[in-house]
């Protein structure tokens, strides 16, 4: 289990500098990547030592020294300690994915999420992936589930390079298609009612999205597992913003729907959350 950063470092930092500490950090197959303040950076060298004594499997330690930009979501990097690399293999659920983390985007908070839709998937369902990344809710699916196909779409090559060799790891050759492309134009072109399941799995995206992943559907209808992020202030039901919002898109759009599922994946700040809504889309 991933140890919260300050229990690690009582009694090897200062009471008073834990204070400057990010308490996350992420675990990409054997690559740490921490956040480290202005303050906490000139401990970076302990801090790092710290977490590869915990996690044994660690061997290499990168500070993330930018917020995630651009439309291929990246950060800058800076090597802190082990082996200098970027390139991993992260495990999850028994299969494997092809990280580049200075190349593509991926978040290992979201693994319980991706087996949660790889046990709605039913036998024979077609599924379009919009934004696949490495391509972690593609491989779940394919290997957890009797679907027919999974068409994974990404807008950065480095990412869709990674689905391939992650293809080749998990031998689910055919099963899951890799489409390097804007989502919106490669199922205008390609993917129209294709689809008995449609994954949105950028936020930023979604919402200006969401009129090409009702286009990837079936006629029969079908669903949408639609992500977001939400601000609420207190007495705020971010789940219900989010519900709120896509509702009235989908009326906007006459669409038949229901939403039977929605909940708060995890906060990602101060008052700020991810959200998944599943949504019924009806013929």
């Amino acid at each position: 289990m991933r140890k919260r950063l300050k229990n690690i470092l009582a009694g090897i930092l200062p009471q008073n500098e834990l204070v400057y500490i990010y308490n996350s950090y992420d675990i990409v197959g054997d690559i740490a990547i921490l956040r480290l303040t202005v303050t906490s950076k000139k401990h970076a060298p302990t801090i790092a030592e710290a977490i590869m004594n915990v996690h044994k499997n660690v061997k290499t330690v990168l500070a993330q020294t930018s917020p995630i930009y651009g439309d291929f979501k990246l950060r800058k990097l800076e090597y802190v300690t082990g082996e200098n690399k970027t390139a991993t293999v992260h495990r999850e659920f028994g299969c494997l994915f092809s990280v580049d983390v200075a190349k593509c985007y991926f978040s290992p908070r979201l693994f319980h999420e991706r087996m949660r839709i790889a046990k709605q998937a039913r036998n024979g369902e077609v599924i379009v992936n919009m934004f696949a990344g490495v391509g972690c809710f593609s491989i779940v699916i394919a290997k957890h589930s009797s679907v027919k196909k999974v068409y994974s779409i990404d807008i950065n090559p480095e990412a869709v390079q990674n689905i391939r060799k992650s293809i080749s790891m998990n031998r689910v050759y055919g099963k899951v298609v890799p489409l390097l492309g804007d989502a919106k134009e490669v199922i205008e072109k390609s993917l129209r009612r294709m689809a008995d399941r449609v994954l949105m799995p950028l936020p930023e995206k979604a919402y200006e999205y969401l009129p090409y992943a009702l286009l990837a559907l079936k006629e029969t209808g079908g669903w949408v597992h639609y992500y977001d992020f939400e601000h609420a202030r207190k007495g705020e039901d971010p789940i219900e913003k989010v519900n709120s919002k896509v509702a009235e898109r989908l009326k906007y759009l006459n669409v038949k729907f229901e939403i039977p599922f929605c909940r708060v994946i995890r906060t990602t700040g101060p008052n700020w959350y991810q959200i998944v809504l599943d949504i019924r889309i009806f013929s």
